[in-house]
């Protein structure tokens, strides 16, 4: 089965590119565009895409609150990748807190853009290390609920050793071989680390691990 995509930009000239990219892929399928936040619901219910390509700046209602009301309201919710113009922008620290999965550049090339799809609708988050470093570093609160919150969650040596290695950015097969174990064992720690933490994905337990100052940002 192809990967559905729901594309989410005010941009025609944006969405018209995307669309030819991931249409031009056999196992990818763009079944449907929006111009606003606003549309994203009813969409998301009627089409029920694997991916919603979503601009993180809209007029009426921004990538950030979409993200939010789909994540709140809509049973077994796609993923959703933010598609933003800079990589530096607090609404994209914003919509990765809010429970997007991951965030792509607009000016990404077509392969990256494509590998950014498929990679999110297999269950791994995209994330760019060095970027959600300095969105940490210049907007994360490190606050004391985050950082109570990982005590909280009690990881075993491991699994905290698996989280600072996705804080990386690396995905389950790096970590199985900076490990020298299975993949079937990372994923494992993997999910083990999602459950004490409350996160919906990698990238929320990533965020969380910045935030709570469990790794620093710098």
């Amino acid at each position: 089965m192809p990967v559905t995509v729901l594309l989410v930009d005010d941009e025609p000239l944006v969405r018209a590119g995307l669309r030819a990219v991931l249409a031009a892929q056999p196992d990818i399928e763009v079944v449907g565009e929006a111009a606003d936040g606003a549309a994203v619901i009813p969409l998301v219910r009627q089409l029920r895409p694997d991916v919603v390509a979503m601009d993180v700046r809209m007029p009426l209602l921004d990538g950030i609150e979409a993200t939010r009301a789909v994540l709140r309201t809509v049973a077994d919710p796609p993923k959703i990748l933010v598609v933003t113009t800079f990589e530096d922008d607090e609404y994209v620290y914003e919509a990765l807190r809010a429970g997007a999965d991951g965030f792509l550049l607009k000016r990404a090339r077509p392969a990256e853009i494509v590998h950014a799809v498929r990679l999110v609708a297999e269950g791994e988050s995209l994330l760019f290390p060095a970027s959600v470093r300095r969105l940490a570093a210049r907007y994360g609160d490190g606050g004391r609920p985050a950082r109570a919150a990982l005590e909280r969650a009690r990881l075993t040596e491991r699994e905290a050793e698996v989280l600072r290695l996705m804080a990386r950015g690396l995905s389950n097969a790096e970590i199985a071989a900076r490990l020298v174990v299975g993949t079937e064992t990372v994923k494992s720690h993997v999910s083990g680390v999602l459950a004490k933490l409350g996160a919906r994905d990698r990238t929320q337990a990533v965020i969380a691990a910045y935030e709570s100052g469990f790794v620093a940002p710098g």
